[in-house]
């Protein structure tokens, strides 16, 4: 790192010295900020309001443009939606006037420092230890997987860990709107979309990376989250021969993240009747791993959902691969 990119981060660190023992506490998952004077926190599922505080509204939107110069955003009333990456790696999306009216809106998704592995999932009590196995064994049988759940569900660490259990000699392609996967596996490459700049320019999407790396002999191809046209391009990745492809996607249940997977992939400019969608999705997605946040605040896995083809009478044919002592 440079004299001035260290600089400028000290600067950094110093605009948000209000949160900055919240940044070092691994305890804490989220850091919400609903104005200058009102700071909750997430720690194990739970929200606590804080006593941590900026000096001031002005303080606060200090601190975001100092971010924004940071990342190479602009910040203002012509662009008031923020995402950025603090230097540690902790994820920020910031809503400034007129966007939000009555102050700056912040959440900081912490960059958590030590990997969750599938093994400490199962000790936190996340996955039951015979859907452990299952989930090795999908991953051996280099099954296509998408992980449902909703915000903050934990998809994200699920697909970390699930994705680790890869074998080594696999050459896989990591495609992402933000760096947040860590694979300690040997031959992994990330690429990650870009937002346009300032005059519009610049922007790299993930459907781009995503065409791009089809052509970079992958063995797995793993996408962060889908959120658009790129879903219709991942599921034809996966009807092609590209297997143990892996995603994360928004959904309640494991139908709801189906059809939200058909959802995204109309937003492609490729035009397909509705039925063809359908039975192209069921050859593509073999299992649906879906996530919950629960009442206690843990974080659990409630589905595992084998996608077993589509009758255009009942729909899509789906059958649970949980064992029966974890139920549904």
């Amino acid at each position: 790192m440079s004299i001035p990119a260290r600089v400028f981060e000290h600067t950094l660190a110093a605009y948000f010295t209000p949160v900055a023992s919240l940044l070092r506490d691994d305890e804490v998952t989220e850091i919400l900020i609903n104005s200058h004077d009102e700071i909750y926190v997430e720690r194990r599922g739970a929200l606590r309001l804080t006593d941590y505080e900026f000096a001031s509204e002005y303080a606060l939107m200090s601190a975001l443009r100092n971010l924004s110069q940071y990342v190479g955003r602009d910040l203002g009333p012509r662009s008031p939606v923020l995402e950025a990456r603090l230097p540690d790696g902790s994820r920020v999306e910031a809503v400034v006037p007129p966007g939000a009216p009555r102050g700056p809106v912040v959440c900081i998704r912490r960059f958590q420092r030590e990997r969750l592995t599938l093994e400490r999932l199962v000790e936190g009590g996340a996955i039951p230890f015979g859907v452990a196995n299952l989930l090795r064994s999908i991953m051996n049988d280099r099954r296509n997987v998408v992980i449902g759940g909703g915000s903050g569900a934990g998809k994200t660490s699920l697909l970390n860990a699930i994705a680790s259990l890869a074998d080594p000699d696999e050459r896989i392609i990591v495609i992402e709107d933000s760096k947040e996967l860590s694979l300690e596996l040997p031959h992994v490459v990330h690429l990650e979309a870009q937002p346009p700049d300032s005059r519009g320019s610049g922007e790299i999407t993930v459907r781009q990376l995503l065409k791009a790396t089809l052509r970079m002999r992958p063995d797995r191809i793993i996408i962060g989250e889908i959120r658009g046209k790129e879903a219709l391009d991942l599921i034809q990745a996966m009807t092609s021969g590209h297997r143990g492809c892996l995603s994360t996607l928004h959904g309640t249940l494991p139908l709801d993240t189906l059809s939200r997977l058909e959802t995204m992939a109309l937003m492609s400019d490729v035009q397909m009747p509705i039925a063809a969608l359908r039975a192209q999705i069921a050859s593509a997605v073999d299992v649906v791993i879906q996530v919950s946040r629960q009442r206690d605040g843990l974080r659990r896995v409630t589905h595992v959902t084998e996608v077993a083809g589509f009758d255009s009478a009942r729909g899509y044919c789906l059958r649970s691969l949980l064992p029966e002592a974890v139920g549904q």
